[in-house]
């Protein structure tokens, strides 16, 4: 029975990567087939969920370390300080704000809890997805400056979230009356050490890739081995002080990518490929294994708190982060909107689970995972429509900030890593 489940689930991701292409421009988009196929997989009995539950924490794990290595290494922070106004705005005070004021509004959906639950819950809801975006983000019909700016959100505010979550897990453990002390200093201890562990981890692997490809010790086959392997050693090493691994192997990833300047191509390339898979492999187990009970556990307050995290929280929080910038109202409310929530949200409520027990436990979960499959649901209906209608309004605006061109990533005349250029006396330059 588990094999023939497999089968399915197998052809099923064979069919979509088939017609992924024409799906681009569609409403199914992959977070919506793969979390539909997990639940109907689910409903039909055709896997064993308690075998599936023990490999979703897994992949669930494994997911994460990569997709924080690998989203933390393609943001050049050099860029980020020079051009980047938007996401520095949305990331130092957009997140804030979300998580300040979702704990409000969870403070009225949810009266009787205390503040560092609520706090915890609209931390958890805080972070984006570019995966739940990615037809916002390719479409080309959205000025680059404004696709680049929800790119570079979303691919630090789930690191820069988890040390919040992380700190009010443990003050929720306070409340509950378990060993307050000791929740509190673990929480510090991963908080602080995890950065730690990921800054040597990120600068000694980036030298010695350096040195090994200026020597001809390695070639460019093997630096995707190389690059995946820090992203472990930076998760592995942090637990082995007392850190936090997903931290660590964030900063890892922020410290490697910064060091070789984007001469990696591996990084982009796996991202746009195997990365993929795994969110594939990430949101079929969440539908598989997670959305049947949340979806028992969804009540009106739920439901409730999760449109309001979505269609009031974050827009606000996004339109005061941008006052004082040259941003048009219709971006301000654009970039509002397409902060999707993700895998972050999931595997973040999944992590924090063991810590915080007790009553909290079955509904933060079922805030989560409902969070999820409702903002793959919207955001990819209105993703293409909206995408247009925002295109159009931006070209007839004339000269204005969002058609400002913005550098791509680590823009540099350096050579790939294991790909050095070399000039003819004609000035012309060869691969």
């Amino acid at each position: 029975m588990i094999e023939a489940g497999l089968l399915w689930a197998f052809v099923a991701a064979f069919i979509f990567a088939m017609l992924a292409r024409r799906l681009a421009s569609s409403v199914l988009t992959a977070p919506i087939y793969f979390i539909a196929l997990g639940l109907l997989l689910a409903k039909v009995g055709w896997i064993e969920l308690e075998a599936a539950e023990q490999t979703l924490h897994l992949v669930a794990e494994a997911t994460l370390v990569v997709l924080l290595f690998l989203d933390a290494s393609q943001i050049d922070l050099r860029q980020l300080k020079k051009h980047h106004v938007w996401p520095q705005r949305m990331l130092m005070l957009g997140l804030p704000l979300s998580v300040l004021i979702g704990t409000f509004v969870a403070g009225l959906i949810l009266p009787d809890w205390p503040l560092v639950a609520l706090a915890l819950v609209a931390a958890i809801l805080a972070p984006t997805d570019a995966a739940l975006g990615q037809s916002v983000v390719s479409n080309e019909a959205v000025p680059q400056s404004v696709r680049r700016g929800l790119t570079v959100e979303s691919g630090l505010n789930d690191g820069m979230a988890l040390p919040l979550i992380l700190l009010f897990a443990s003050l929720v453990g306070e409340v509950d009356g378990r060993g307050a002390q000791d929740w509190i200093a673990f929480g510090f201890a991963q908080i602080l050490l995890g950065p730690l562990a990921g800054i040597i981890v990120g600068w000694v692997g980036a030298v010695i890739m350096l040195r090994a490809v200026r020597h001809k010790l390695t070639s460019a086959s093997f630096e995707g081995i190389a690059a995946l392997s820090l992203a472990a050693i930076a998760y592995l090493a942090a637990g082995e002080i007392g850190g936090n691994g997903f931290i660590s192997a964030f900063v890892a990833g922020l410290t490697f990518g910064n060091c070789v300047k984007g001469r990696c191509k591996f990084l982009f390339e796996f991202a746009e490929s195997e990365g993929q898979l795994f969110m594939w492999a990430a949101f079929f187990l969440v539908g598989l294994v997670l959305v049947p009970e949340a979806l028992e556990n969804l009540t009106w307050p739920i439901f409730g708190l999760i449109m309001l995290s979505l269609f009031l929280v974050r827009p606000l929080a996004i339109w005061l982060s941008l006052i004082g910038t040259k941003t048009a109202a219709s971006t301000k409310l654009f970039m509002g909107w397409f902060g999707p929530r993700g895998l972050a949200t999931a595997l973040f409520a999944l992590l924090i689970l063991p810590q915080i027990g007790g009553e909290y436990e079955e509904i933060i979960l079922a805030i989560a995972i409902n969070a999820v499959w409702i903002s793959a649901i919207l955001h990819g209906v209105s993703a293409t429509p909206l995408s247009k209608l925002y295109g159009n309004s931006v070209s007839n605006m004339g000269s204005c900030a969002e058609q400002e061109p913005v550098p791509m990533p680590f823009e540099t005349d350096s050579p790939t890593i294991s790909e050095p250029k070399t000039s003819d006396q004609t000035g012309e330059t060869h691969d």
